[in-house]
């Protein structure tokens, strides 16, 4: 079935290659010499497997880079010539001059094609703070508010690079945050990428009074022990938590947990199990389900990221359907939802459907700091 699925695959993929670069043939033919034809064949077959053979040999960064700037360009123009194609065909219909509409056709496809490149790579490397607000009627040790600062996929590695990664930790020092969360996807796929190109010290500069913790998401991978993963973190002054929980000194507890492609997750209920309900409770899971088993085991924050917000448009439509809050804020009962759109990018350095961010939670502790809280 998996074969099957592949092979599928790869038929679809490579009938959309073949549209796209005969729509682009199209449109330079009039003005290139017949001979550039296969030049123009290699260099599309050349990027269109650049993402794939990338995979099969992952010490070429440089196919990397350029794979993930074609998945861009591919999803982009997938986007822009079928409605160049509806307009060609709507033109038809009328008794306007069609001699010069190929050529405009393909002037209007590279100038959308530009336009949503540079508009894409803004969001994506010029991040903002978002700012949400909560209540939790629980009390910690002196202290009534806290300044919780969140970040999640930023997948660093090439692209999402170490001046992405220093514009970060100035912008969360700069919020003066009592505690720094990150909920998975710190790391690129590649262990090696992370720890030689200066991520280490870069985040260790990063601090909280409280700490800076962490959970690992679908990303945070390599072909070799998770333990080199959480070392490489920690060398960082982030501790991870890895199905596990931890009660601050103020009465805060945290719990973190695998991500949800881990065969051996623990269920939330059994990591809850003998947490004062009576503390506030923050969970930090990657992916942003189960909100309802989270409600019901009585934790008041839940963090998350992984959807990207799509990423690139419309995928928006396409998270949006899948989770119940897939980016913002929800409150179910008395928990909170809060999922960012992420720090970084997944393969195209690009956003056209959400923008990077930090997100700032401003939490009201409004519970009564002696009352004896119960389990």
């Amino acid at each position: 079935m998996f074969v099957i699925a592949g092979i599928g695959f790869l038929l679809v993929y490579g009938l959309l290659v073949f549209y796209i670069g005969w729509s682009g043939w199209s449109w330079m033919k009039p003005v290139v010499s017949a001979r550039f034809k296969w030049l123009y064949v290699l260099a599309l077959l050349f990027l269109a497997t650049s993402f794939i053979t990338a995979r099969l040999f992952g010490s070429l960064s440089f196919l990397s880079m350029i794979g993930s700037y074609w998945l861009a360009v591919f999803s982009l123009l997938l986007l822009i010539l079928p409605v160049i194609h509806i307009c060609l065909w709507l033109l038809r219909l009328t008794k306007l001059p069609r001699h010069r509409a190929q050529k405009w056709a393909g002037a209007a496809t590279l100038t959308l094609l530009l336009a949503l490149l540079g508009y894409g790579t803004f969001n994506a490397y010029s991040p903002i703070v978002r700012v949400y607000e909560v209540d939790i009627p629980k009390s910690v040790q002196g202290r009534s508010e806290l300044n919780i600062v969140m970040a999640a996929d930023m997948h660093f590695g090439m692209l999402s690079g170490p001046s992405h990664a220093e514009r970060m930790a100035q912008r969360i020092n700069a919020l003066k945050p009592d505690l720094v969360l990150y909920p998975g996807d710190l790391i690129d796929d590649n262990l090696d990428a992370y720890r030689n190109n200066g991520f280490i010290d870069i985040l260790s500069q990063i601090r909280a009074p409280l700490g800076v913790y962490a959970s690992l998401g679908n990303h945070d991978k390599f072909d070799g022990p998770i333990e080199e993963i959480i070392q490489a973190l920690e060398r960082s002054d982030i501790r991870v938590l890895v199905d596990e929980s931890v009660t601050l000194d103020n009465g805060l507890t945290l719990v973190g947990r695998k991500d949800r492609t881990e065969k051996d997750r623990a269920p939330l209920a059994e990591l809850m199990s003998g947490l004062d309900r009576g503390l506030p409770l923050i969970l930090l899971d990657h992916q942003p389900y189960e909100l309802d088993m989270a409600r019901q085991q009585q934790v008041d924050l839940m963090v998350s990221g992984h959807t990207h917000r799509g990423q690139i448009a419309p995928a928006q439509f396409i998270t949006r359907a899948i989770y119940e809050n897939d980016w913002g804020y929800l409150k179910k009962g008395s928990m909170h939802s809060i999922v960012t759109s992420g720090y970084g990018f997944w393969g195209p350095p690009i956003r056209t459907s959400s923008r990077s961010e930090i997100v700032q939670i401003k939490v009201k502790l409004t519970g009564n700091p002696t009352a004896n809280p119960g389990k």
